[in-house]
């Protein structure tokens, strides 16, 4: 996430021309708002949900506020942040990590007690962040500097650096070891190889400006870029293209994926709109329709337990002279709650 509210040789243009741009689809998506939870004052960005707690964690600019989502009880500060930008659990662990934008570290953080257990100094201006399990380490993109820093959950110890070079946005691991990460402000999207630690291969993303939020769907078949220019580009890792681009909101900034429902979701927090695809056709990945949220609402998590979808946002104010976004009015911070219809 390049801006914080709350994944060797380019291929040719020419070669990579979209399979089709589709239509801006009408309503009609099987989802719909169904409320929202009230929560404090503060920035946001990513946001993510523990299906083993129920619990919903949110990185909230100066802390990580986390959710019940069976009570909805709400706890501003499980832990102080600095500019935070990804928050997640790691899977088998009494911890989660924190990339702390301002401090350049990424914080491990005792998810019961809120104690942070260490804080590693990993690059400039850390960003998105995941667990692989294939290798086991928390793989941090650092936004300022082009580096991929890797770090061992035990020790809590950086074991490498990958130079990858550009704006990193998001990454996602491919669970064979390797991963890929979109870079923002040069419209590609990079395979790197986590063991090797080496860029593998880089993609041009045709028809995207400013690529953010990134899924891998489809077994690994098809990635997903969400971008500044109001689409969504999917790409065929294998054949290194774009295969389809499609039609979304204004301002996104995340991909979020419900494999077991077939359903990815893009918040577009300048139009005030969910798009929801269905990806159950790995070849036809399409969008069926938008649901009304609010502006400001650019990233999200889904319950993987009930299919519901949860996305921070609040009131954001006039954009001051050269600001791209307004602040966030006070008192009007929220969680949106998005929810499958009753069939």
């Amino acid at each position: 996430m390049a801006k914080h509210w709350v994944v060797a040789t380019c291929v040719a243009a020419g070669a990579l021309a979209p399979a089709y741009l589709a239509a801006r689809p009408a309503s009609g998506t099987g989802y719909e708002l169904a409320g929202h939870i009230a929560g404090p004052d503060g920035g946001w960005d990513y946001a993510t949900v523990d299906p083993t707690t129920g619990t919903l964690y949110v990185a909230h600019g100066d802390a990580i506020t986390t959710v019940d989502l069976a009570s909805r009880a709400v706890n501003p500060v499980l832990a102080p942040a600095h500019h935070a930008h990804q928050v997640l659990r790691i899977p088998g662990k009494t911890e989660l990590f924190e990339t702390d934008g301002d401090t350049g570290t990424t914080r491990f953080v005792d998810i019961a007690t809120g104690k942070v257990n260490a804080e590693v100094a990993t690059g400039k201006k850390p960003d998105g962040g995941f667990y692989d399990k294939a290798t086991d380490q928390v793989v941090v993109m650092n936004a300022a500097d082009g580096t991929v820093s890797l770090i061992d959950p035990a020790s809590h110890k950086v074991t490498g650096i990958i130079e990858v070079g550009g704006g990193l946005e998001f990454g996602v691991p491919d669970g064979k070891g390797g991963a890929y990460v979109n870079v923002e402000d040069r419209n590609v999207v990079v395979a790197i190889d986590l063991k090797a630690r080496k860029v593998v291969k880089t993609i041009a993303l045709t028809g995207c400006e400013g690529p953010t939020g990134l899924a891998l769907v489809g077994g690994g078949t098809r990635l997903i870029s969400a971008c500044a220019n109001d689409v969504a580009v999917v790409t065929d890792p294998k054949a290194g293209k774009v295969v389809a681009t499609l039609a979304i909101g204004a301002d996104p900034d995340a991909v979020i994926v419900d494999e077991a429902r077939h359903r990815a979701f893009i918040p577009n927090g300048g139009s005030g709109t969910l798009s929801v695809l269905d990806i159950a056709k790995p070849a036809a990945i399409r969008v069926i329709g938008t649901v009304k949220t609010q502006i400001g609402a650019k990233t999200g998590a889904v319950d993987p337990r009930d299919g519901r979808v949860y996305l921070p946002t609040a009131t954001l104010a006039r954009p001051e002279p050269g600001a791209k976004r307004g602040k966030p009015v006070p008192g009007t911070f929220k969680v949106l709650v998005v929810a499958p219809t009753a069939s």
